[in-house]
């Protein structure tokens, strides 16, 4: 590679093909190659080669490679850059190609092609000097006399006075600074070049100007029009350094330093001013002191760092947020008591309770502005519309609402948000909402509060405890934030189906609001309001189409679905309304296709009719037959009367968090030593009821005269006791049927029945007392759907009957019993053997 004439390239290079990119000497450009002829050279030549001459091949610029090998090739550009690989990395996707790193040494020329393929191979002819980057500049030739020498200083002059418009103290252009005085003069129209802002046809001509004068001339009005450029850009703004590290784009890798001006108006425009709005943005947010102090001291680091670097996304992603954040923007609260009643009143039927909670707080807020957000929990089955009313408390109160599903979220950072050093952090749902919603006094719907999860990551109720806690949550500190965030003035509504899984600590900090099941006359209500209009307008139907009168409305949720809300029956109706869809559409397409005649009309059963060429009589209206046809045989009977024709058998009460339900007691004796087998999936305080009630009959066997099977006085001897709790799938527990077992194993042992209109609850003691149990409610109303007649309570819940709806209390006969005495007498007909004399008895009191 050494002459006597200098540093030389080898007379043979294969040459590599390029459409775009032009590579000029001093400069390092990257490439991308997959077509047939570059592949081979780079897989054959490339990367099997041993010595540093392997490495150097020539680069043709503007000319096209062919994608087949058998293609042949076309016309090559006259001169093209000897270059050497610096860097090779492959790849298969999106296809299989190299990218090649390529530092230019000098031009040369094509004299002949020695071949074609597998790659081409030229001989060729060195045009530069390839020693002029190894000179110092002061002894290059470039302090000639003459025009070029005048030109080279020209040149020189130009660039230094590009330098002295950008800011020295950005590292890129220091180091440019340096490159300028280190270089020698003849090696700076292709440095220069490379480096501003220019078109592949601009370079093309500075790499055919083989001469330095013409090379020079070529590349002055380049220089000369960037400079321009850059006075227009200050004219009208200050550039800062910020701004500079955009200008100069780095290009890594590479022997000699290939560096980028960018200085095209519109593009740096954008950039430049980027960090200024964000600036004007961080002081219009009206964030507190302490928020606004973190956000300038990211700001200023930002400033500093080059956009290359991975924090830059990370700290503006920050710094984005932080300003969109509602630190001060608020809604202003719709404070019509009237209106708010009339709105909560047409979204809901019911729910007093709720909307009693609702209006009290817009009373409050009318007399006193600055109020904190309660944070209320609405505890009821599903179905009964908890999430619904959350919906439409935001919309009476003029506030933006945003739901938090919370059900299975097992990890902390989905509250609180993730460290900033972690890769992928975010900030938690509370800040997301927020932000979403652009205000701080949003309605916030925690759903499904009851249904958190726990893992290794951290347990998300405890997280809760700050935001739910009036005394905290004015400085709430999202992790990713790291700067307190006031949510006193967010309304959080919480719903859960139970209260029990919800940790204590959790549960105290919020008022708890109970949302019962509804009634029968509740649902009718609600279908007729809601339910039947949706479902219409969903399936396209008109009530001119379909009708349902409220005596089928009556039947569906008694015989067709059994729960506390109103989520089956809406599904019943939607399936009434498809079939009635059918029928109409079939209608239409009779109509459009056969006359309508007298004989085609046949009347099916259930009112409903039927046309075999003519649509139905409008309004098709459902009767009991056109139900059972839809819907099919009813799910629920009235199976009360039917289950209590055999001694040994009471009806209990029973609350679940899907509501309330009815549980019947069932026991049977067998000869045996005295053994009590209990089945049903019972938990271990059940069990011990059953015990208990076992206990308190065979002390009181005498008195209310219960024989076993021999007709002796004690009536587990000889006897086996088997107490079955249906259904046995389901898992049951809780104190509350100690009165039915009771009950159930009395009528066993006396083989007496027990009313059949009776249902009862409540706890036991040893000494025959009977204690107050939860979920009156909820059981009054299984009981009256189940249609009960009367129903047995502890005396100390007769306060709970107030919660009861009018016309259930009508319906049903309440007992209160304060001992067993008093159940047993009411749960069979005429009394129970016994209880007439124990009624004269002192009430028991307490020795202890």
């Amino acid at each position: 590679m050494t002459s006597d004439g200098g540093i030389q390239i080898p007379s043979r290079l294969p040459l590599l093909l390029t459409h775009e990119g032009v590579l000029l000497p001093g400069s390092t450009v990257r490439f991308s190659v997959d077509s047939p002829r570059n592949m081979h050279l780079v897989s054959q030549r490339l990367l099997r080669g041993t010595s540093l001459k392997s490495t150097i091949i020539g680069v043709i610029p503007n000319t096209r490679d062919p994608e087949h090998d058998t293609d042949d090739l076309p016309t090559l550009h006259k001169i093209g850059t000897a270059g050497i690989a610096v860097q090779v990395v492959g790849s298969n996707w999106p296809k299989p190609h190299y990218t090649l790193l390529i530092t230019g040494l000098c031009r040369f020329s094509v004299s002949s092609l020695l071949k074609e393929r597998p790659f081409v191979l030229a001989e060729v002819e060195q045009l530069d000097k390839l020693d002029q980057y190894t000179i110092p500049a002061t002894e290059s030739v470039a302090a000639e006399d003459g025009e070029l020498g005048e030109l080279s200083q020209k040149f020189y002059q130009a660039a230094v006075q590009l330098l002295g418009m950008l800011d020295m103290s950005v590292p890129v252009v220091a180091k440019f600074r340096r490159l300028l005085d280190s270089l020698p003069r003849e090696t700076l129209p292709d440095v220069v070049a490379s480096m501003i802002r220019t078109s592949n046809k601009e370079k093309l001509q500075v790499l055919d100007a083989v001469s330095l004068e013409e090379r020079f001339k070529k590349a002055l009005p380049m220089l000369t029009k960037q400079i321009e450029g850059l006075k227009l850009l200050q004219k009208t703004r200050k550039i800062s350094p910020d701004n500079e590290k955009r200008v100069l784009s780095v290009r890594k890798g590479g022997v000699f330093p290939g560096r980028q001006f960018n200085l095209d108006g519109d593009d740096e425009d954008e950039d430049g001013d980027d960090t200024a709005v964000l600036e004007r943005k961080v002081h219009g947010a009206n964030m507190p002191e302490a928020a606004l102090r973190v956000c300038l001291k990211e700001l200023k680091r930002l400033k500093k760092m080059p956009q290359s670097m991975p924090e830059y996304a990370l700290t503006r992603n920050y710094l984005d947020l932080m300003v969109e954040l509602p630190w001060s923007k608020s809604t202003k609260d719709c404070l019509d008591i009237r209106a708010a009643r009339t709105l909560l009143d047409n979204d809901h039927y019911a729910m007093d309770k709720l909307k009693r909670r609702v209006l009290e707080y817009l009373a409050v807020r009318q007399l006193k502005t600055t109020l904190k957000g309660p944070i209320l929990c609405f505890v009821g089955p599903p179905g009964v519309g908890k999430t619904s009313v959350g919906r439409s408390i935001a919309r009476t109160l003029g506030r933006e609402f945003h739901r938090i599903a919370l059900g299975g979220v097992c990890d902390q950072s989905d509250i609180r948000g993730h460290r900033r050093t972690y890769v992928g952090s975010m900030p938690g749902r509370i800040i997301n909402g927020l932000k979403t919603v652009g205000v701080n006094n949003p309605v916030f719907l925690l759903d499904e509060v009851d249904k958190l999860g726990k893992s290794l990551q951290g347990d998300p109720a405890a997280a809760l405890l700050e935001v739910l806690d009036p005394e905290q949550n004015h400085s709430f500190t999202d992790h990713y934030l790291n700067v307190a965030f006031d949510l006193s003035q967010v309304l959080f509504i919480a719903t859960a189906n139970t209260t029990a899984t919800i940790p204590p600590a959790l549960l105290d900090r919020m008022e708890v609001l109970q949302v019962p099941g509804y009634t029968q006359e509740e649902k009718v209500e609600i279908a007729h309001r809601h339910l039947i209009p949706n479902q219409l307008e969903q399936h396209g139907l008109t009530p001119q189409q379909l009708h349902i009168p409220q005596d089928t409305t009556q039947d569906i949720i008694s015989r067709y679905t059994r729960e506390a809300g109103v989520r089956s029956l809406e599904r019943k109706i939607g399936a009434i309304c498809r079939a009635v869809a059918v029928k109409v559409a079939e209608g239409h397409r009779a109509t459009k296709t056969e006359a309508l005649t007298p004989e085609s009309q046949t009347h099916g059963p259930g009112g409903v009719s039927h046309y075999k060429a003519a649509p139905p009589e409008m309004p098709i209206v459902i009767d009991h037959i056109a139900l059972k046809d839809i819907l099919g045989p009813p799910l629920f009977e009235m199976e009360v009367s039917e289950r209590l024709t055999l001694p040994g058998v009471a009806l209990g009460l029973a609350w679940t968090p899907l509501g309330g339900e009815i549980m019947f007691v069932e026991a049977s004796r067998m000869e045996g030593d005295g053994q009590l087998t209990l089945t049903g999936q019972l938990g271990d305080v059940m069990k011990e009821s059953a015990h208990l009630a076992i206990s308190w009959l065979r002390t009181n066997a005498k008195t209310y005269q219960l024989t076993n099977m021999m007709g002796g006085p004690d009536p587990l001897e000889g006897a086996d006791i088997h107490l079955h709790f249906p259904a046995g799938a389901v898992t049951k527990d809780g104190p509350s049927a100690g009165v039915t077992i009771v009950t159930c194993l009395a009528s066993l042992f006396s083989g007496r029945l027990v009313r059949s209109d009776v249902a009862m609850t409540g706890e036991i003691t040893l000494r025959g007392l009977v204690l107050p149990v939860g979920g009156i409610k909820d059981k009054v109303l299984a009981a009256h759907r189940a249609g009960v007649k009367c129903v047995i309570l502890p005396k100390r819940n007769e306060k709970d009957l107030e919660e009861l709806p009018a016309n259930v209390r009508a319906d049903l006969d309440f007992v209160t019993a304060g001992n067993l005495d008093e159940v047993l007498n009411t749960a069979f007909d005429g009394g129970f053997p016994g209880t007439a004399s124990t009624h004269t008895h002192p009430q028991l009191t307490s020795k202890l």
